[in-house]
């Protein structure tokens, strides 16, 4: 269940949560309808004017028959077993369905792949326990047993993943470490970003380690204490220092890839066999490509 407070006044429910959840207008629709959502406790409809403080609740997740088709998709798996997938998603690549947009995302690969997928996220996003933003790339765990998720999903919940990040920032970055403990939430004007704030916000905290030092940008190795939405992107604009090449947090795309944030490694406990498992994967080329353009400090 989701739970959320409104910040705006005026404006029609079902296209306020078109843009605040992962779904299409019609299916918000379908929700308000048969009463998966509600405001303030009470059942509405789709031309319900939202008032600022009103309690939306979505009591449960949208499913219909699946719409993805699968699609073959050159697939990069660092590895397999019966029970689940590391991957190295590349950038440009969106992780699962929706907002109408059924096709050449990971879900479909996935699908041509193997018909062995979790389906606790329902028929959309199947084997999906985490995402990347469409132009993150690095590492993602995938689900092929409905016990795998569960427990990879109570696993990232209680933070006991640990995921790590290499980013490139614009601008030299004075210190060799820190600590960014700062509440995120959406922002209110653009609803569909987040930034820090106090307000309807969720605690996020980032460790950031200087790797190395460049004239005019820093590479830094980053860990994550909680995992908000963006929370790197958006933690790195809040300190002066945006993620190279960030279209949203960075108002800048210089290259036609997106931000320069890679998910290099990942420890986990194997949710079956209960074996500690660990997986690196380097940075893509075009960030090494870039990376020795630049003048070392």
């Amino acid at each position: 269940m989701k739970e959320f407070q409104v910040t705006i006044s005026g404006e029609r429910i079902d296209k306020y949560l078109t843009e605040v959840l992962d779904y299409s207008r019609s299916q918000v629709n379908k929700m308000l309808d048969d009463g998966s959502i509600v405001v303030n406790d009470l059942p509405i409809k789709p031309s319900y004017k939202i008032k600022e403080n009103d309690y939306i609740k979505v009591l449960a997740e949208f499913h219909e028959e699946s719409d993805v088709i699968p699609t073959e998709m050159a697939l990069d798996i660092i590895y397999e077993d019966n029970d689940l997938m590391v991957i190295n998603k590349p950038a440009g690549v969106v992780v699962h369905p929706g907002n109408g947009n059924f096709t050449n995302t990971l879900a479909n690969g996935l699908m041509y792949y193997t018909q062995n997928l979790s389906d606790m996220n329902g028929e959309n996003r199947p084997g999906i326990v985490h995402r990347l933003d469409k132009d993150t790339s690095g590492i993602m765990l995938v689900a092929k047993t409905n016990e795998a998720h569960k427990l990879l999903a109570e696993d990232f919940k209680n933070h006991t993943i640990k995921r790590e990040y290499l980013a490139l920032l614009n601008g030299e970055f004075p210190h060799d470490k820190a600590t960014i403990d700062a509440p995120i939430g959406r922002d209110i004007k653009a609803r569909k970003k987040f930034i820090v704030t106090d307000k309807n916000s969720k605690k996020a905290i980032t460790h950031l380690t200087v790797e190395k030092r460049y004239k005019s940008y820093t590479l830094v190795r980053l860990n994550l204490e909680t995992g908000r939405t963006h929370q790197i992107r958006v933690h790195m604009k809040y300190i002066g220092y945006p993620v190279f090449n960030d279209p949203v947090y960075g108002n800048q795309k210089i290259k036609e890839y997106g931000q320069f944030l890679h998910s290099t490694n990942i420890d986990f406990i194997h949710p079956i066999t209960k074996e500690h498992m660990h997986f690196t994967c380097p940075l893509p080329s075009y960030i090494t490509n870039f990376l020795n353009t630049l003048e070392e400090i």
